[in-house]
């Protein structure tokens, strides 16, 4: 068996965990980066806008500028309870994928009849922010690398040819490649075949683009206020009063970008849940190393478990390594102290090994976790509140880098009573099957953590919990 299985601290080599001793629980993106923003003040006193969004992540920073690319004279504020890009919008991995579905298969599971339109879409969606990107000037390492998704395990590969034709049938750039292929594109033991998408995927330092879209704000006459922690929402004769810790802005609408954080429109609250996710990075290779396993296109890898790792190359010639872990707490509670968690970290470090084990010897230097907001269908859903002048945008589910845009566009149309195209989709329309009141959701997400291991570990047979699950539209990947 070369592919991959939990295990404990003890059950662990030892070089493994050495490879850790160094390791910082820092994130490597914001580690002394020059071009980080300055902070902002925070909301004191009464004011006003016209669009008020709250939360300074990749919804509520794509939101508002293309809110002022649509309407220049149009106010608009962002709130932020922390500052810009704190959460997952800052220590994500960097994959900026066009999918909008969480992955071609999860998409054609729910809208088969849709997948043509919301594929091309995503297309057109990630060219639109790479010409963003380059409109503004922004310096974030962006490379059109493509993506490979492995098999780790033969049975990964069942499917694989036929979604590779499914998808070049509907316009994109795939291709199946075969066990001596893509051994020879990227030197790994592990590696059954793979399905490359040739230009559907980026890679990009995550925190250099939230800065970049916040300077892009700010140029447009965005006003943003941090450490502003909306309290709640009260709705007037003419708009929406937002009450934060220290003031208060009256709005015409809000548009809520929240992700794992609790919505303050409660309604929301029973669609997600936080699950929390864990990257290492290692130091910079050698000549050498980087000669031992090949990978000279840079590509973006993911694996198709159940359970799956997804690894890139940083800029500095270090190796990003998360994934595997999706770790829910009873409650959904979001803590500082969930983001360092060393079970997870030496997981991580021990299945990298078995994926390169011709770079063992070489150390990790960053080690960190944060918490994802995930919903029952993993992909992004839409809603509107207060009379429909609040609307949120949420579920991203660990794949939002490129689906933000294309989230806070769906909720402008949908604020401001625009029908387009995207506003007639399903996946706009309806909304995921909602989780279960504590303390059954705990009790289930547990169940369905360690029927989804078990899977993995028996070639992807499903259990009748999982078959359960699927049958209603709910089966969970990590």
């Amino acid at each position: 068996m070369t592919g991959f299985a939990g295990a404990s601290m003890e059950t662990i080599d030892p070089y493994v965990l050495r490879s850790l001793a160094d390791a910082q629980p820092d994130m490597y993106w914001s580690d002394s980066d020059p071009l980080e923003t300055e902070a902002h003040s925070a909301l004191i006193g009464s004011e006003t806008a016209e669009l008020v969004v709250v939360g300074a992540g990749y919804t509520g920073l794509w939101t508002a500028l293309l809110a002022k690319e649509a309407n220049p004279e149009r106010d608009v504020v962002i709130i932020e309870q922390r500052e810009t890009g704190a959460g997952a919008s800052g220590r994500n991995g960097g994959f900026v994928v066009a999918s909008l579905t969480h992955g071609f298969q999860n998409g054609k599971n729910r809208w088969p009849d849709e997948m043509g339109t919301i594929e091309r879409m995503g297309r057109e969606n990630l060219a639109a922010i790479e010409e963003t990107i380059h409109r503004y000037g922004i310096e974030c390492d962006w490379e059109r690398t493509g993506e490979i998704k492995v098999a780790a395990e033969p049975w990964q590969l069942v499917g694989m040819e036929e979604e590779a034709a499914e998808r070049n049938e509907l316009g994109d750039d795939v291709e199946f490649l075969d066990a001596e292929t893509v051994k020879k594109m990227i030197h790994s033991p592990t590696y059954h075949g793979a399905v490359f998408d040739h230009d559907g995927t980026a890679l990009v330092d995550p925190a250099r683009l939230v800065w970049g879209l916040e300077r892009a704000c700010i140029s447009l006459g965005v006003r943003i206020y941090e450490n502003s922690k909306v309290q709640w929402l009260e709705r007037e004769k003419d708009g929406i009063r937002v009450h934060t810790t220290f003031g208060e802005i009256f709005t015409d609408k809000v548009a809520l970008a929240t992700n794992v954080f609790k919505p303050v429109v409660r309604s929301a609250r029973k669609y997600i849940v936080p699950v929390y996710d864990y990257v290492l990075v290692t130091e910079p290779l050698t000549k050498a190393q980087h000669d031992s396993i090949g990978w000279s296109g840079r590509e973006g890898i993911g694996d198709a478990g159940n359970q799956f790792h997804y690894y890139r190359q940083t800029s500095d010639g270090g190796i990003l390594w998360g994934g595997w872990d999706a770790i829910y707490h009873p409650g959904g509670k979001v803590r500082q102290e969930y983001e360092f968690r060393p079970e997870s970290f030496a997981t991580l470090a021990s299945h990298f090994f078995k994926t390169f084990p011709q770079l063992e010897g070489i150390r990790f230097t960053h080690m960190w976790g944060g918490a994802i907001d995930t919903c029952s269908r993993f992909a992004p859903f839409w809603g509107l509140s207060r009379d429909k002048r609040v609307g949120y945008a949420l579920g991203y589910t660990g794949l939002g880098v490129a689906a933000t845009r294309f989230g806070a566009q769906v909720m402008l149309d949908l604020l401001d009573g625009h029908e387009t195209e995207r506003t007639q989709l399903s996946m706009v329309q309806k909304k995921p099957i909602p989780f279960p009141p504590e303390p059954f959701k705990y009790i289930a997400i547990q169940i369905t953590r360690w029927s989804i291991h078990r899977a993995d570990r028996m070639s992807g047979k499903r259990n009748l919990w999982l078959k359960l699950l699927d049958r209603f539209g709910l089966g969970f990947d990590s």
